[in-house]
């Protein structure tokens, strides 16, 4: 008869769930930054001049650090996963 081996089970670890609307609004880039889009690129355009319009594809890193945190916590596989919002 032969011996069974025991293998000791990993403690589980729980998922984290991830805030959506967070994750579809920002981004990490790929030296730790939360950048986001602008927005208003909707509609009702016609007016607007030509030079608000080319910025509007520009990304903007946020302001404080205190942001980025909560953002990260909100989203904690966004580093992860890269999502692209805006395009």
């Amino acid at each position: 008869m032969a011996k069974k081996k025991v293998v000791k089970a990993k403690p589980k670890r729980y998922k984290l769930k991830t805030h959506k609307a967070t994750s579809k609004r920002f981004r990490v880039t790929g030296t730790g930054k939360v950048v986001r889009t602008k927005g208003g690129k909707s509609h009702l355009r016609r007016r607007t001049p030509k030079r608000t319009k080319r910025q509007f594809g520009k990304l903007l890193g946020l302001a404080s650090s205190v942001q980025a945190k909560k953002i990260k916590r909100l989203a904690p596989y966004l580093s992860k996963h890269r999502q692209n919002p805006g395009s």
